[in-house]
C-alpha cells in the first residue's frame, strides 16, 4: 500500500531569482493580488507573515472548485532560494495526512529563472488520487506572478 508521493513540475520565468524568491520569502501577503486563483488570504494566528510560527489561511480555487487551508512556513534558506511550507486543515485534512509545498528558485546562465515545485504528501487512503491538480495550480500561479513581476520591472 503506497500512501505517499512527491511530484514536481518546472517552470521557465523572466524575472531575475532573487525577485520571484523575495515575493515568496518575504512579500506573501501580496500573493493574492498576483494570482487569480488565490481568492483570499489571512493571518490566522500571529503577527507576522513570515514567522515559523504564524498560521495563515488560504482561500484559493483548483479544478474549478474553491478549497481552504492553513499554512505556516517550515524552512526558508534564502542562500539556496528555498522554502518549504506545511498545509493543513479545511480541505487538505479530507484526503492528507502531511502536505508540504517546497519552493526552489535558481537563475540560469541566460538571465532567466527556473521556479521549480514540489509537492510531498501523504494520503489518508488508497482512494485518494494523487494532488495533481496542484501541479496545474502551482504552475499557473507561478505565470501569473511572473506576468506581474516582469510588468513592474518594465513600468520602473
Amino acid at each position: 500500500m503506497v500512501l505517499s508521493g512527491r511530484l514536481s513540475t518546472e517552470v521557465g520565468i523572466k524575472t531575475p531569482a532573487d525577485k520571484f524568491f523575495k515575493l515568496y520569502a518575504s512579500e506573501l501577503h501580496e500573493l493574492q493580488n498576483h494570482c487569480e486563483r488565490i481568492h483570499h488570504a489571512k493571518l490566522h494566528e500571529g503577527e507576522e507573515w513570515h514567522d515559523t510560527d504564524t498560521v495563515k489561511h488560504w482561500t484559493y480555487v483548483i479544478d474549478g472548485e474553491v478549497h481552504t487551508c492553513h499554512e505556516t512556513i517550515e524552512e526558508v534558506d534564502e542562500q539556496i532560494k528555498k522554502i518549504t511550507w506545511k498545509l493543513f486543515g479545511g480541505n487538505i485534512d479530507n484526503h492528507y495526512k502531511i502536505f508540504k509545498l517546497i519552493l526552489e528558485v535558481s537563475d540560469k546562465a541566460d538571465g532567466t529563472a527556473v521556479v521549480k515545485w514540489t509537492v510531498e504528501y501523504e494520503k489518508i487512503s488508497e482512494d485518494i488520487n494523487p494532488p495533481n491538480g496542484w501541479m496545474d495550480f502551482l504552475f499557473k500561479n507561478t505565470r501569473d506572478v511572473d506576468a506581474n513581476l516582469v510588468k513592474e520591472r518594465i513600468a520602473l
